[in-house]
C-alpha cells in the first residue's frame, strides 16, 4: 500500500490531541485560503469534525488524488480546537465513485448527515450504515432509477433511528398494535394513528413490513418514500434540502 499522503503540519511547541488512522467519509469540502482545503468529514469513532487540509490544493500535493467523496479514507488529525488539522491520509479503496442518478442520491445522503449530524457525536452504527449505502451506490449504472429506492429508504430509516428519531411501526400512538388490514395517518414527531377506511395514507401491512426491516416492493417502497418525507420534514425545518430538490426537478424533465 502506498505511503501515507501528508498535510502540511505547522509548527507548535505544545503538543495537540492527536487521533490516528481513524476511517472516514468526507462529505464535503471547498477552497480555504490560497493552498488549503476545508473538509467536513464523517468518521467512525469521532462523528462529524471540520478538518483542515494544509497545501491540499499546490499543484504537487499527493492529497489532492486521496481526499474525494465517496471513497473510504484513513485520515490522522490533531488540534483541540473545532476546526482539527489534517497530519495524513490514506486512500482504502475498494469502491467506484457512484454516477449519474445514484451520484446525486450520494449527495442527498450527505445533504442529510450535514444537516441533521451534531458535531463530534459519534455514531459507528450509522457510519456502518452509511458505507453500506455508499458501496450499494458505487455498484450501480447511471440511470439506475428505481434501483435507488431500497438504498435510500434503508438509510433514511438508519440516520432517524441512530439519530434518537426512529419511528415504531407496530404500534399507534395509543400502544395498540397495528394491523394490517387497517389505513393509517402518521404525525411527524407523534406517530401513527388510526384512520377511516380511505382517509389513511400507509396501509398497515406496509408499516408491518418495514418493523421487519423489509423495504422493498413497489407498493412498500412507495409509501415508505412518502413517509420519510414526512418524517424528514418534521426533523429538517422549513429549510428544503437542495438536492433532494434537483432530484425532483429531474424527475420532471
Amino acid at each position: 500500500m502506498a505511503a501515507p499522503a501528508r498535510s502540511k503540519r505547522p509548527r507548535s511547541g505544545k503538543s495537540q490531541p492527536r487521533i490516528d488512522a481513524q476511517p472516514v467519509f468526507i462529505l464535503h469540502q471547498y477552497a480555504y485560503r490560497e493552498t488549503s482545503r476545508l473538509l467536513d468529514i464523517f468518521s467512525r469513532d469521532h462523528g462529524r469534525l471540520t478538518v483542515v487540509a494544509r497545501g491540499a490544493r499546490r499543484p504537487g500535493s499527493q492529497l489532492r488524488g486521496v481526499l474525494m467523496a465517496f471513497q473510504p479514507l484513513l485520515l490522522s488529525w490533531f488540534g483541540g480546537g473545532e476546526v482539527k488539522t489534517l497530519h495524513a491520509a490514506d486512500w482504502q479503496g475498494g469502491l467506484a465513485h457512484p454516477v449519474g442518478s445514484p451520484l446525486l442520491c450520494g449527495f442527498y445522503i450527505n445533504e442529510l448527515l450535514m444537516r441533521l449530524l451534531p458535531r463530534e457525536d459519534p455514531h459507528p452504527h450509522l457510519f456502518a450504515a452509511y458505507y453500506d449505502a455508499v458501496r450499494q451506490l458505487s455498484v450501480l449504472p447511471t440511470d439506475a432509477g428505481v434501483q435507488v429506492e431500497p438504498i435510500l429508504r434503508g438509510f433514511e430509516l438508519a440516520m432517524l433511528s441512530g439519530l434518537g428519531y426512529g419511528l415504531d411501526f407496530a404500534h399507534e400512538v395509543n400502544g395498540q398494535a397495528v394491523q394490517p388490514a387497517r389505513q393509517y395517518a402518521f404525525v411527524g414527531g407523534q406517530g401513527f394513528f388510526a384512520a377511516a377506511p380511505g382517509q389513511g395514507r400507509f396501509d398497515g401491512e406496509v408499516l408491518l413490513e418495514l418493523a421487519a426491516g423489509n423495504v422493498t416492493g413497489e407498493r412498500t417502497l412507495a409509501q415508505a418514500k412518502l413517509l420519510m418525507r414526512q418524517a424528514l420534514g418534521s426533523v429538517l425545518g422549513e429549510q428544503p434540502l437542495h438536492t433532494r430538490q434537483l432530484l425532483l426537478d429531474l424527475q420532471r424533465l
